[in-house]
């Protein structure tokens, strides 16, 4: 009966399947990755190496340019940790209960999807600019122009990035888990820490990863509330721009080229604790 079986599994395993096959997937995978992605970034590497050691080293050791990336990188890192926190709240919220305007709200989260970043930028400028509404409010405490008003424009970006990667998760988990947990004893905050979060830690990671990479790359948006100070609210995606308008094509890619390697740096760290979650938290 055992030898049937294999046999029959063999047999299954050899009949042609009406997808296309390995090799014709791989290779237009291989071939698309490489027109998108490889090609592009060996491009940029190429471009940059033009500079030598000396020239990108004096690049980067460059004061401007460490302060306009210090500038995207901590702004994106600041914004996509609020959108952890408060985009895992609107996700549960989203998950678990049922009000008036629920829909409206869920639709909403998509919104900075769909909406021009340069829009968003100029609503942002108006309404947090010292004269706007509501950034009047808060003098002498300046939020348009400086890297606060950075922050509320990547917060407003990266949002539905977090909370459509949750969601599903949450979706997933049965409300007889945290029942279970009440009737052993676990008060909410117990049940949140030891039995909710494990179980979403990998979603919560991607969501803060997708929304990091989304900030440090955030153009269109930012550059409106800015302000555009060098050294204090200069973004590095706009010092790019600056140098390849003074046709400084190798100092701007070796700037891009810097972002790439840190952005790349991070996410891989950020995936290598993903993958650790999953393996440590896989089967709660």
């Amino acid at each position: 009966m055992t030898n049937i079986t294999a046999a029959s599994t063999r047999w299954r395993l050899k009949q042609p399947s009406i997808i296309p096959g390995f090799g014709l997937t791989l290779g237009f995978s291989l071939a698309y990755l490489s027109l998108i992605i490889l090609i592009p970034v060996a491009g940029l590497l190429w471009r940059s190496a033009a500079l030598g050691w000396s020239g990108f080293l004096a690049i980067l050791a460059d004061e401007r340019t460490l302060r306009a990336l210090y500038v995207s990188f901590g702004t994106a890192f600041v914004a996509a940790l609020v959108n952890v926190v408060f985009g895992t709240m609107l996700a549960w919220v989203l998950t678990r209960y049922r009000f008036p305007g629920r829909r409206l709200i869920d639709a909403l989260v998509d919104l900075p999807f769909a909406l021009p970043t340069a829009v968003a930028g100029i609503a942002f400028a108006s309404l947090y600019a010292p004269n706007g509404w509501i950034g009047s409010l808060f003098m002498p405490l300046r939020i348009g122009y400086t890297p606060y008003g950075i922050v509320i424009a990547l917060i407003f970006i990266g949002l539905p990035f977090v909370v459509r990667t949750v969601q599903p998760l949450m979706e997933e988990i049965d409300r007889e888990v945290e029942e279970a947990a009440a009737t052993l004893g676990a008060n909410r905050f117990q049940t949140i820490l030891q039995v909710l979060l494990p179980a979403l830690t990998p979603a919560i990671l991607t969501g803060f990863a997708l929304a990091f990479a989304r900030g440090v790359g955030e153009y269109g948006s930012v550059i409106f509330i800015a302000g555009n100070i060098p050294y204090v609210s200069e973004i590095a995606p706009l010092l790019i721009v600056i140098r390849l308008e003074e046709f400084n094509y190798a100092g701007a890619t070796a700037i891009a080229t810097i972002m790439l390697l840190i952005s790349f740096a991070m996410l891989l760290v950020i995936n290598l604790i993903q993958a650790w979650s999953r393996k440590r938290y896989g089967n709660v």
